[in-house]
Order: C-alpha cells, then structure tokens, then sequence
C-alpha cells in the first residue's frame, strides 16, 4: 500500500506547492484610507468592526504594514511577557511574498499588529540541504512553531522544495520573540527516495513536567512523527533520528482519506494528559481539527472511541470543519491549528479561515477551548472578542438559536477531489421555557451551568457549555454553547437576538 500511495501523494505535495501561491488577483483596489492596523498606536480605540472577512483593499505587499490578523497561515502562537506573538507561513493574497515567516503581536488576541519576518531570505542551512540533494527550495518557508526554553526563543521553521518529501525542518534562536534570529541547525530532514517515512514539515514541540522535549511533525505520505529532542540545544537527541509515527488516517480503495498534517501538541496539567491536534483534508476546503489524547508524550494516542490514533483510521472528536451560520458565506480551510494558554489557565485555538466568498483570502481566527467534563477540548463557535467566562443566566437560555452538528463526509483524495468545503450549516433550536426543544415533547433540556444538556427524542444527548459570545456574522453581543453529543461529535449554537 505505501508504495503504491508514494506516486499519488508526490505528486499531491507539487500541488499544494503551487496552491500557496496561487491567489492571483489583478487590479486591486486602493487601500482604505482610515488605518486601523498599522504599528502605531490607534489615535481611536480599536473599532472590532472594522475586522473584515476580505482584505483585497490592503493585501499589496506595500500595505503589509496592515496585514494585522489578515495572510495568515499555519500560525504558531505563544504569550511572551504582555504580548501574544504569532509566527505563519509566508502566504499573501493574490501577491508573492517575502520570504522569512511573519511576526504578528497582540494584547489582546482581537487587534493584531505586523511585526515584521523572522529571516530576510531563506535560511542557508535549509536551503543549502535541499539543493546538495538537488531540488530547488521553495519561495518561502511554512508552519513554522515557536516557544522560550531558558532565555532562548526557539523558532522552528518547515522548507519544501520542487521535489516530494524532500524538505527540512530548522531551528533559529534569538534573544527576544522579534529578533534578530540566528540559524542553530537543521532538526530533521526527507528525502525523496523508498525509505518510509513522512515529509518533514509542520513542526511542534511539548516540555514534560520533567524537562523532556518532543517535536511533532509530518505531512501525507506516512502520517505524523515524533522525535525526542536535546532540550539543551533543541535539535534532535540523536542527529540521524527520524522519530516514530504516532498517527494516521484511513484508507479507501488504498488510498488516504485525505491529508493528515499540521499536528500540535499541549500538555494539560490539570488534566496530567497530552493532547494532540491534527489537520485532515485539504487545506482550501475540508480542513478540519482532530484532537486525540495520551498519558505519555510518545503516546499511544487515543481517540474519543479509545482507539489508538496509530492505526489505519479517521480518528475524532472533529473539533473544527468547515461551518456555515445563517446570512452568511461561511468559513472553510478552518485548521493548522495553534493551542496555547494565557498563562492563567484559559486555553485558546487559534487556525487560518477561508472565508466562503472567496477561498484565497486567509484571516486569523482565535477561538476559546473549553474542556468537557471527561476531559476532551471543544472550542467556541465563534471569534474570541474579549468576552468573560461569567456564568449565563438560565433565563437567557431559552428562545431561538442557531445550532451546527459538526458532521463530516469522507471524500478521499486531495485538492483534485476535495473540491467542495462541505459546509456544516446552522438549523433552527427552539429552546422552550417549558422545558422542550423544537416543540417537541420528547425532546427535553436541563441546565446546570454553565452546561447545558439537550436530551433528544431520537436517542442523542448534547452536553454544551453556554458562554457569552459575539456573532460576528451580525457584528452584535449574544450567547453561544459548544460541547458534543454521546456520539463524540461536535455541536455548535449561537442565540438569535
């Protein structure tokens, strides 16, 4: 089967090379004249309306200096002394880019502002790799990880190349989380030749409690890796390693389900679990998050069903797909997902979106976890927007919602195949005062806050937690829940008002 697969997924890594930098757009529009993401400080306070899905008016590169939460891919986001700063591939719409990996900072998680890039060109080390292996190295570098070991910030970096699975993951450090970086090493490499083993891109590391480090990587051809590292130096403890796979995906008629990429990885002590996150399917249309968990960071993994995330199988909870709420065009490309922390125990996901409208533009999305009651992260239907954890009334339960069933369609195959986001679309949930949902009798609801549990007649039990929220769709205030049924699938709401 994996050499059978080896041909298809060569030439499926060529086209994703190419869809990076495929949003090509002539004649674009002069950009706004009211300047709301530039590096200065805001003469107003920030207007949060002002974030729209589409940016066409700002995405020549002499504007970059607004890109604030917009060309964002791949993000990698970690909260150093006041700030939040964000690291992502280097992407643009209907533009080429400078090569080096954007810097992003906030404060707040809503109001980005532009850095600047790690590298001025590609790093040498990478480059040089590829080309002594003859390939020639891409325009720019992907999913890059950053985190501080000591007084080090380590910013890990993923470069491709013109050939199948020949790419490097490298290590730079610097001094402070805006630079200057200097290149440390290469941490792991692949080649395109028979051995197995999956690309080297998409990097992530997790600290154990007691000092080990562990990087996460890999893309398509053989699912994800993890290789134990020198935490001393952050490369790998030993220099020849490839690591082992901890992850994949299933299989129809011999061939994958579709992508599996973009892993991350955290450790929740409060839980004493690692959680891994993984992108599957295409990156402009079905990509959505999977989340497995371990007691160990070598795993085994294990899904919602207590199946061991190594094996020939798509694996859940899906905490993130494609979605679509009423008067809207939808997000789709909703993973690469970042998980960090505030450092006061609040957990955030932060992921590219695709808006429906229009699937080459790439804004920032941030989103609260949650954890359900046995221990599985789910993440708010909607943008953060500042919004507390304060207790929802039980009145404002009731009255009419939005709710999205996060249900999911094998469609085996990449970019060629995986052509349609599969939208998952908001129904009507009338929540009554007299205890029924929809009008149905059969049909009850309990709350016990901040959990809700909507007990349906057809057999299926939704346990969501109620939070405040923004719909950004109306740019107004409302409630949302967020959890997932007795099946491990995930079930969004959003309060009408």
């Amino acid at each position: 089967m994996f050499q059978s697969c080896l041909i298809k997924k060569t030439a499926v890594i060529l086209l994703m090379l190419a869809a990076i930098n495929s949003c090509k757009k002539a004649n674009v529009d002069a950009p706004a004249t009211t300047d709301t993401t530039g590096t200065g400080t805001p003469v107003t306070p920030f207007d949060i309306n002002t974030i729209s899905d589409t940016y066409a008016d700002i995405s020549p590169f002499v504007y970059y200096t607004k890109w604030g939460p917009y060309n964002v891919h791949d993000p990698s986001i970690k909260k150093f002394g006041d700030y939040y700063y964000c690291y992502s591939t280097d992407v643009g719409y209907g533009i080429s880019v400078k090569a080096g990996i954007q810097i992003r900072k906030s404060k707040d998680l809503v109001q980005w502002t532009f850095v600047g890039w790690v590298f001025d060109a590609l790093p040498s080390l990478g480059a040089s790799f590829i080309k002594q292996k003859g390939g020639t190295p891409n325009d720019g570098l992907w999913a890059p990880y950053v985190m501080k070991a000591g007084s080090d910030y380590r910013l890990y970096y993923s470069l491709s190349s013109n050939v199948g699975r020949l790419s490097v993951i490298g290590l730079a450090t610097a001094a402070s989380p805006e630079g200057p970086w200097t290149e440390k090493g290469l941490v792991v490499t692949s080649l395109n030749d028979n051995t197995r083993q999956t690309n080297a891109i998409d990097p992530t590391v997790v600290t154990t409690p007691t000092g080990d480090q562990w990087m996460y990587y890999g893309s398509a051809w053989d699912g994800i890796y993890v290789l134990k590292l020198d935490p001393v130096t952050g490369l790998a403890l030993n220099g020849s390693d490839k690591g082992t796979r901890i992850a994949n995906r299933g299989f129809t008629s011999g061939n994958y389900n579709g992508n599996i990429e973009g892993a991350d990885v955290i450790y929740n002590s409060s839980l004493n679990k690692y959680f891994l996150f993984i992108a599957y399917d295409w990156l402009e249309t079905k990509y959505n998050t999977r989340v497995m968990r371990a007691d160990n960071p070598a795993g085994p993994f294990y899904d919602f069903n207590g199946q061991d995330a190594n094996t020939d199988a798509d694996h859940g909870p899906m905490i993130t797909a494609p979605y679509q709420f009423s008067g809207h065009g939808g997000w789709q490309g909703v993973s690469h997902c970042t998980a960090f922390d505030d450092g006061n125990g609040q957990y955030y996901l932060g992921h590219q979106g695709r808006p429906g409208v229009n699937k080459y533009f790439m804004d920032l999305h941030i989103r609260k976890i949650f954890w359900t009651t046995d221990g599985w992260p789910v993440v708010s239907p909607e943008r953060y927007a500042w919004e507390d954890n304060t207790v929802v009334p039980r009145d404002s339960i009731t009255g009419n919602w939005e709710q999205i069933t996060l249900g999911y369609r094998v469609v085996p195959g990449y970019a060629d195949t995986q052509v349609s986001p599969d939208f998952q679309v908001s129904v009507p949930l009338t929540i009554s005062a007299n205890g029924t949902l929809n009008n149905d009798a059969g049909s009850k609801w309990t709350y016990n806050a901040p959990w809700l549990q909507l007990n349906w007649s057809n057999g299926y039990t939704d346990k969501v937690l109620v939070q405040k929220g923004r719909d950004w769709e109306n740019k107004r205030v409302t409630f949302i829940f967020t959890g997932l049924n007795n099946n491990g699938t995930a079930i969004w709401g959003k309060k009408i008002l």
